[in-house]
């Protein structure tokens, strides 16, 4: 059985590995780097979320796999604060999408005007903490929850809420 990943991103692999694993302890993973086609970074909560299914759905163009996972990262304003969103998408065989969303906090005014401005988290989160790929490892989430929750287990909850939706649907009624 295999499991496809829409992403090289090593924090969103991990996740996905992680839980998958658990439930499907025989699963062959593969990455495949396809396109979300939204913004680089998501401005809303609904290009996030169709980021995360076009990666999904491209995933499932001519394959055997069990499902296609896509997960996208992106921010939203609510009353004039920017907050970090996740999203997550599993498409079958058959098409069928399946989607959830994860944790957000608020992101500083400093950083949230630079995404406004046109830049993209993850290299702005690489000069704010003065490391590189940040967006691999613990992420935005990680440094602003003072490392309560990093990016791997923050999207290791969406792949819950995905299989959890799959495995509802597919069992006998």
């Amino acid at each position: 059985m295999k499991i496809l990943i829409g992403t090289h991103n090593r924090a969103k692999t991990k996740a996905v590995q992680a839980i998958s694993s658990i439930y499907y302890p025989n699963a062959k993973f593969e990455n495949i780097e396809v396109p979300s086609l939204v913004s680089d970074q998501p401005l809303s909560q609904e290009e996030t979320r169709q980021g995360a299914i076009n990666r999904a759905k491209h995933l499932m163009e001519d394959t055997d796999a069990l499902f296609g996972i896509g997960l996208e990262g992106g921010v939203q304003e609510i009353d004039g604060q920017m907050y970090i969103c996740n999203w997550g998408a599993l498409v079958t065989q058959k098409g069928d999408v399946f989607t959830a969303t994860g944790a957000g906090v608020p992101l500083p005014k400093e950083l949230a005007e630079q995404l406004l401005g046109g830049a993209e988290l993850g290299p702005v989160m690489d000069v704010y903490t003065n490391k590189n790929d940040i967006r691999h490892d613990e992420g935005a989430i990680g440094v602003f929850s003072n490392g309560l929750v990093n990016r791997s287990t923050m999207f290791e909850h969406i792949m819950l809420l995905l299989i959890g939706q799959f495995e509802f649907a597919n069992k006998p009624k």
